[in-house]
């Protein structure tokens, strides 16, 4: 039975469809990755799952409970952490633990060994006598992930869990949330626009594109789906090459990318030579050139016809505008 079910979940801020029926399952233990730029949907598809917001149309289920008729067993049976902090930084680790858990109403003795339990779980049991101001970004996401769990919910949003922390923390991060899947069994769903997170750690992942999924199923899966090679290749008129890369027979497809072309192709050890004889047959030159295997930014890419930090850019105002309808 899945452990959230989604049917053309819809929200609509003043016109602007944010999320435009989105429809998708999570079976019970798994960690799914809602993948796209700021802007895509992601975060509003959470907060409508966590009853932060009320859906437009469509409905869901999480743990069982209806999302619209059902809210209070809902916040009950999830944790969640917020992209944006949510700390008092003016309390200590243990003091923010002990507030959290009186408020889901956990009773005193297993609270006081819960909140014990967490903090060793995340390794903040050293600091937690110290207030959270004292604390690094990395320290803080991982003492919210620890709280997002006091009350043993059976299902954990992560929005954005690592944004803003740098590459060695980012990756302490993910082994913790590996961890506590694989150790704990519980369901995580994280939003993310870092391809190389969804792809370590999602076993399934919906690629949300303008508030529509338009790619849903494992990253191994949807890599398979390109198929074949990826050639990245800069040369001194990538305009000019175009035309002539895209007619060779080997090559399955060629698209900008960054500065450069994104040319996907099958054996490419056999037919990269060819790429770089049409281009110099041509008076082009070619200044850089690298192959590997597809990744999730080629799949966004084959999917949405541009990268992710290209729709990153243009999403940013979507983004603002609908935090001001949000907030009105």
């Amino acid at each position: 039975m899945p452990a959230v079910r989604v049917e053309r979940l819809t929200k609509d801020f003043d016109g602007l469809k944010a999320v435009n029926e989105v429809s998708f399952e999570i079976e019970g233990g798994r960690i799914f990755g809602l993948l796209g730029p700021n802007g895509a949907g992601k975060s509003t598809t959470l907060a409508m799952l966590s009853t932060v917001l009320e859906p437009t149309a469509g409905a869901a289920w999480v743990n069982d409970f209806d999302i619209r008729t059902q809210p209070d067993s809902v916040r009950r049976s999830i944790g969640i952490v917020f992209q944006d902090q949510s700390l008092d930084e003016e309390l200590t680790a243990w003091e923010n633990m002990d507030m959290h858990g009186r408020l889901y109403h956990v009773p005193r003795d297993p609270r006081r060994r819960k909140i014990g339990e967490m903090l060793e779980l995340v390794g903040l049991s050293e600091r937690a006598g110290d207030l959270v101001k004292t604390y690094s970004g990395g320290m803080r996401r991982r003492l919210e992930i620890a709280r997002g769990l006091l009350h043993e919910p059976r299902v954990l949003f992560l929005d954005e869990p690592t944004l803003g922390l740098d590459p060695q923390t980012r990756n302490h991060l993910w082994t913790y949330i590996a961890d506590l899947n694989r150790n704990r069994g519980i369901t995580i769903i994280i939003t993310t626009h870092y391809m190389e997170e969804a792809d370590r750690l999602c076993h399934e992942v919906a690629i949300i594109d303008h508030g529509k999924i338009v790619a849903s199923d494992t990253p191994a899966a949807l890599k398979r789906q390109i198929g074949g090679d990826v050639v990245v290749l800069e040369t001194t008129d990538n305009a000019r090459v175009l035309p002539l890369l895209q007619a060779l027979p080997a090559v399955k497809a060629v698209e900008p990318r960054d500065g450069a072309l994104s040319i996907k192709l099958d054996q490419a050890d056999r037919h990269v030579a060819e790429l770089v004889t049409s281009c110099s047959r041509d008076g082009v030159g070619v200044t850089s050139l690298s192959v590997h295997k597809p990744t999730l930014e080629d799949v966004f890419l084959h999917f949405t016809g541009r990268t992710i930090r290209e729709e990153e850019a243009s999403g940013k105002e979507r983004m603002r505008m609908a935090v001001r309808m949000w907030r009105r």
